[in-house]
């Protein structure tokens, strides 16, 4: 049983080990399908303090559930222990018992929870259960940093699209790169590295085909031991102007490349983009452009809860003029770039109304700020 303390140590031991629960949820982002990446730790009293006796976490693919990972963990040691779970636990039946359920067959005695689902199967009523069976039950520690780990899957809930987070590269004199010469690098080696690990962790990468052309990038995660988590690529190509010939396409049969072109013309050129292997989405059209609001809906109905956009300069204005971005990623590198640049869409001193400052860091020689929006 676990040993009784005042409010504030509770409280203090709560805030820690759940801490330690979000961190771990991180680890399989991207990985579990339309279900959040939810952790989950058991913690039991061996008489000389808490211990972590169990650790789970949403499997690959979305199953088993964290809950049933870390109780199959712990075995019996979950008895008279405390579950830390970064999202409310499931009160449905579906091919298995619900995880509230799991948990009492488990005998644990408390369970502390971070986030709130919105799934009306779910909301409260996971919670609900636990009580009747008189496990006692603490709600919202930590809660918005959980949320933010899983405000993909939140944000499909509750808006019926993907999570957009715009990554943006800025140099000095506001600039994201140079008319007609391809990629120009704005950022050292460990900001790239750090935006491939973003990568790792999203469900797409969302490029326009005006840096699909002048860039011919492969938007693939290259971190050692991570090369198997590359996203998904989307190309905004209203015309399907996309060639053969990229890297792109190349590698469409190793890592999946999505066109997202308007139903009308260029067919013969959109036969021979599905021929080598890229996925035609059927997309409907908005000013001779692909409507983005309705490709979000579509691609959020495929399964995607977070989708990544890094390119170019008109596909981040139209994303932001669509109210559409959640969260920005904005890197600032130390070299101006100068006559030529193309003008970034928005910089350290130009940042769009209704978002604010969340996390703040160096990497290198460059600074990196992250920005959610209000509500």
């Amino acid at each position: 049983m676990t040993a009784s303390r005042g409010p504030e140590q509770q409280e203090t031991t709560d805030r820690r080990f759940m801490a330690a629960a979000v961190r771990f949820s991180r680890r399989h982002l991207g990985l579990t399908a339309t279900n959040p990446s939810v952790a989950t730790l058991i913690v039991a009293d061996d008489g000389d303090g808490q211990v972590i006796v169990g650790r789970g976490i949403t499997a690959r693919g979305g199953r088993p559930h964290a809950e049933t990972e870390a109780i199959a963990e712990a075995g019996e040691r979950a008895r008279g222990a405390t579950a830390y779970v970064t999202l409310e636990p499931c009160a449905h039946h579906g091919r298995t018992p619900p995880c509230a359920a799991a948990l009492i067959a488990a005998g644990v005695s408390r369970v502390v929870g971070a986030a709130s689902d919105p799934d009306e199967r779910v909301s409260g009523r996971g919670y609900a259960m636990l009580r009747a069976a008189g496990v006692e039950v603490v709600e919202g520690v930590l809660a918005a940093k959980a949320a933010d780990v899983m405000a993909g899957y939140l944000t499909r809930s509750v808006k019926k699209r993907p999570e957009v987070i715009l990554k943006l590269a800025v140099s000095p004199d506001g600039m994201i790169g140079r008319q007609g010469e391809g990629q120009v690098p704005i950022t050292g080696p460990v900001s790239r590295a750090q935006v491939h690990l973003m990568r790792a962790e999203a469900d797409a990468i969302v490029i326009g085909v005006g840096t699909a052309l002048a860039d011919d990038p492969e938007l693939t995660c290259r971190l050692p031991g991570l090369e198997n988590r590359s996203p998904a690529r989307i190309v905004l190509d209203s015309s399907a102007r996309l060639p053969l010939t990229s890297k792109l396409v190349r590698t469409a049969s190793e890592v999946p490349v999505l066109l997202a072109a308007v139903p009308d013309g260029a067919q013969e050129r959109k036969a021979a983009l599905r021929a080598a292997g890229v996925e035609l989405l059927a997309t409907e059209a908005f000013d001779n452009a692909v409507a983005l609001p309705e490709l979000l809906e579509d691609l959020a109905a495929s399964g995607m809860s977070n989708v990544l956009v890094e390119g170019g300069a008109d596909t981040a204005r139209a994303f932001l003029a669509e109210r559409l971005v959640d969260r920005i990623a904005l890197f600032a590198g130390p070299t101006e770039i100068g006559a030529g640049g193309v003008a970034a869409p928005i910089d350290r001193d130009h940042l769009p109304d209704g978002f604010h400052v969340v996390r703040e860091a160096r990497f290198g020689e460059d600074t990196f700020i992250e920005l959610a929006r209000f509500g």
